[in-house]
């Protein structure tokens, strides 16, 4: 048996986590620190929170100041000479309007603290987004350097495998086909091999794109790791969940609560308005020729203003309508919002599920398939199996890798999107995630 073929083949299967890797969590944590969008979110949520305050602004007293100088120049003859003679007055009002009946006004309140319920569903759905987000491209990066390393170690097995083709060729005990065949699978490899450092810096520079820093090396899954089922581990109530809890499917709730708000301040244009306001005047007029002695007085008033709307143009009635096809518009785009975290979750459960099965059966292919290469390359030893056939169940082994290493990392993402369809995923989840890394 050619040990040296077989120790450079298991040597490339392999991969030990670099000794300063970092892991998920930390690369969750730069995100939080730079992720643009996140940010945005941030952003989004603080003004979200004005709205109350703006909303409760209309039922709170409004007070104002006005007042004004005033100088007045006067030229009058007296005694053969003219004379210029300025007069100065002022005056200032201090007012206060305090609503007591404005359905507008009460309404504008409740669709306030709406948004701001509307904001932080929003807020926490981009929350999740960025778990799956950094998940996904954290995974993908470790793919895409499983798929390098895989094709690394492939090549240098080829190359030895090409260097006994040659030397059995020399020796008369093969033909130039094995020679050739060899060639082929390498230059293959070599091609392949470019590809994947191409896709490897691809998926690093995403990574990049949400920690805002050049990835380091990133911790890969322990060996021997045993994926779990998702809890409960029946459809039904993940379903049912997405359809009541999914952070976007409370946003179109908020939403239509806000439309039909929305139909009652319009509807209140036709309501009557009572105000309670008072005011304090004080005036001291300039004197003048007429009036040569000046003195100040002092005005106080307080009482209770209203006004009744008798027609607008048909104004009123026209953004009736028009927010009654709003509320429709919102009560569709919730029952969409429903239907696709539905759908989301359906798609999710089914590929963790299915990425279970696909996990067991390629670890079952995994052991065949390093089966098939021990037989095949003592086989090529004693001469009953040809180059092709080492070369086939190379590719093989390697391909089965690839394959099993991907279908863990999509099994582990798709939990993270199931749970985030159902409204329910947290850090803590990422957390358990990370206990699942070779740190």
């Amino acid at each position: 048996m050619r040990n040296p073929v077989l120790a450079v083949l298991l040597a490339g299967i392999v991969v030990a986590a670099p000794a300063s890797a970092v892991d998920l969590l930390q690369v969750y944590r730069e995100a939080l620190a730079n992720d643009a969008s996140y940010a945005s979110a941030q952003a989004s949520l603080r003004a979200g929170e004005e709205k109350s305050v703006q909303g409760r602004s209309a039922l709170l007293p409004t007070i104002g100041a006005s007042g004004n100088v005033n100088r007045t120049h006067y030229d009058t003859a007296f005694g053969g000479s003219d004379l210029g003679i300025d007069f100065t007055g002022n005056s200032y009002t201090l007012s206060l309007s305090q609503p007591l009946y404005r359905v507008a006004n009460w309404e504008q309140y409740q669709e306030g603290k709406l948004s701001v319920a509307a904001s932080e569903a929003q807020f926490a759905q981009a929350q999740q987004d960025l778990i799956v987000r950094v998940a996904q491209a954290y995974f993908d990066v470790l793919i895409a350097q499983d798929t390098l390393d895989s094709l690394e170690a492939q090549k240098k097995a080829i190359t030895e495998q090409l260097a006994s083709a040659k030397r059995n060729f020399e020796v008369g005990t093969a033909t130039i086909t094995d020679t050739h065949e060899a060639q082929a699978r390498y230059d293959l490899a070599q091609a392949q091999e470019i590809a994947a450092r191409n896709d490897l810096e691809i998926k690093r520079t995403a990574l990049e794109q949400i920690t805002g820093k050049p990835p380091g090396g990133l911790a890969p899954l322990r060996a021997g790791v045993q994926l779990k089922q998702p809890q409960p581990a029946q459809l039904g109530p993940w379903v049912q969940s997405a359809e009541q809890q999914n952070y976007g499917v409370v946003g179109q709730q908020l939403a239509l609560e806000i439309a039909q708000r929305e139909i009652k301040r319009n509807r209140a244009g036709h309501y009557p308005t009572v105000d309670l306001v008072a005011s304090r005047s004080h005036t001291k007029p300039a004197m003048t020729a007429l009036s040569p002695f000046s003195g100040s007085a002092d005005t106080s008033t307080v009482g209770v203003q209203w006004a009744i709307p008798l027609f607008s143009g048909f104004a009123v009635d026209s953004k009736v309508r028009e927010a009654i096809a709003l509320e429709d518009k919102a009560r569709a785009d919730l029952e969409g919002a429903r239907r696709s975290a539905a759908q989301g979750a359906r798609q999710a459960y089914l590929g963790v599920t299915s990425g279970l099965a696909q996990v067991k059966a390629l670890e079952a292919a995994e052991v065949s398939s390093k089966s098939s290469l021990d037989s095949n390359l003592l086989g090529y030893q004693v001469g009953v199996r040809i180059n092709i056939d080492v070369l086939n169940a190379q590719q093989q082994l390697y391909s089965t890798r690839s394959q099993l290493a991907k279908a863990r990392y999509d099994t582990l993402v798709n939990g993270l999107r199931l749970k985030a369809a159902a409204g329910t995923l947290k850090e803590e989840d990422l957390q358990r995630l990370n206990a699942l890394l070779a740190h």
